[in-house]
């Protein structure tokens, strides 16, 4: 029992709280969650302090890794974590989507969740081209596309390779699908399709492989793909921005913040252009929040803007900030979360815009820490951008530039808007 209590947070607390029968003895403590083979593992590491891992499959070792967790065994779970990155690699890779999910099911695994992340930024095509593709989580399927390192067509053959994955009553052959199986591969793979490049495929390409779907894209983008494809005289550049500024014409930002002007400054860095280019591109700004001073205190300002919000990518914020005529905000392409954890992009930047002329722009330069998610901050961009109590604070960390000059990197904030693209 002293063994028990002193290496086992987890049955420390069961022990002392386990009622024992008329005889003094304790009743069953069930692990419902830990195999009894595995248990008998842990049992064995408890009591002697030792593991020798190579005598197990790697497949038990994820059990065990699981097991450690639910018993508040940081150390074998440090053990573990190290075994398997330092010996294991190839194995990670191909089966990535276990170790994804494993790993991120809780905030345990710290150093796993972290080999994932760089393995995705820095090597995603092992993971486009491991064995286990298709099983892999929407979650993970988005961060691949957005950080991947393929032609375009192929990062679209295995969107929808992956899609049919998900749907195995669908048949291979789209000339065959009915409106309702359509409808059943858009919904799978609806959130992939606005990060895909069409335009960077070629009219071979779009005509045999995007076409056949044509049913499962929004009706106003195949169209202009159509156009962009099929017409001879078309000039992407002038097309682009007469379509974009048609666009922001017709369709005024609905924001107390910000301009349509702020809107095309914005929508070339999404696009990664200098401001004097034209758009190759053309975003709406949906409101998605606005926050006020009359929404309650700032704990319930925060609570509502991660009830809306969360779960969304592809989001612009502004901060209007009280006594300064600035505006502060950024881009963030991947989902907001409430999970106490690090997003990670490569395309996420903060920006400034001073008395409407004067701007800057500030890009990631750590993917790994590119945005903050925490259930008590509102938008985070990293720690270089964000929004706690009733202050935005401004500092220099995770992307290129320090644009605040004020001493204590803090201003007080008036209100904030999300927008989705």
């Amino acid at each position: 029992m002293v063994i028990l209590n002193y290496r086992s947070p987890y049955l420390r607390r069961i022990l002392s709280t386990n009622k024992k029968k008329n005889d003094g003895t304790l009743t069953n403590i069930k692990l419902p969650n830990i195999l009894p083979e595995i248990f008998q593992i842990v049992l064995r590491y408890i009591y002697g302090g030792k593991l020798s891992l190579e005598e197990y499959d790697i497949s038990d070792i994820i059990k065990i890794l699981v097991a450690a967790n639910e018993l508040s065994l940081q150390e074998l779970i440090s053990c573990l974590e190290s075994f398997l990155i330092e010996n294991k690699k190839n194995w990670i890779e191909q089966n990535i989507d276990l170790i994804y999910q494993t790993s991120f099911g809780n905030d345990s695994f710290l150093e796993l969740q972290k080999y994932c992340t760089n393995l995705i930024i820095k090597e995603p095509n092992k993971i486009f081209n491991s064995p286990n593709f298709s099983s892999i989580p929407e979650k993970l399927l988005i961060t691949l596309i957005q950080n991947h390192q393929m032609s375009e067509i192929q990062v679209w053959e295995h969107v929808i390779k992956w899609g049919f994955a998900q749907n195995p009553e669908l048949s291979s052959d789209p000339t065959s699908f009915s409106k309702d199986d359509f409808n059943t591969l858009k919904k799978s793979i609806q959130k992939c399709i606005p990060l895909i490049k069409f335009r960077n495929l070629t009219s071979k390409e779009f005509l045999k492989k995007v076409k056949p779907y044509k049913k499962i894209l929004p009706k106003e983008l195949y169209d202009d793909l159509l156009e962009y494809f099929l017409d001879n005289d078309y000039d992407p550049n002038k097309k682009s921005e007469s379509f974009a500024i048609k666009e922001i014409k017709l369709k005024n930002i609905d924001s107390k913040i910000i301009t349509n002007q702020h809107v095309e400054i914005i929508s070339k860095w999404i696009d990664r252009l200098e401001i004097s280019d034209k758009l190759t591109s053309s975003y709406e700004f949906k409101l998605l929040y606005r926050d006020s001073e009359d929404s309650g205190g700032m704990s319930e300002r925060i609570n509502k803007f991660h009830k809306v919000c969360d779960n969304h990518s592809r989001t612009v914020t502004i901060f209007k900030v009280k006594d300064r005529n600035e505006i502060l905000g950024g881009y963030n392409p991947i989902e907001w979360k409430s999970d106490i954890s690090c997003g990670s992009t490569k395309d996420s930047f903060i920006f400034s815009f001073t008395n409407n002329e004067n701007y800057l722009l500030s890009r990631v330069k750590n993917e790994l820490y590119a945005i903050l998610n925490c259930p008590h901050y509102g938008p985070s961009f990293g720690s270089d951008l964000y929004l706690k109590h009733n202050k935005v604070l401004c500092y220099k960390n995770y992307y290129e530039k320090l644009f605040k000059d004020n001493n204590d990197g803090s201003f007080i904030l008036d209100f904030f808007e999300v927008f989705q693209l």
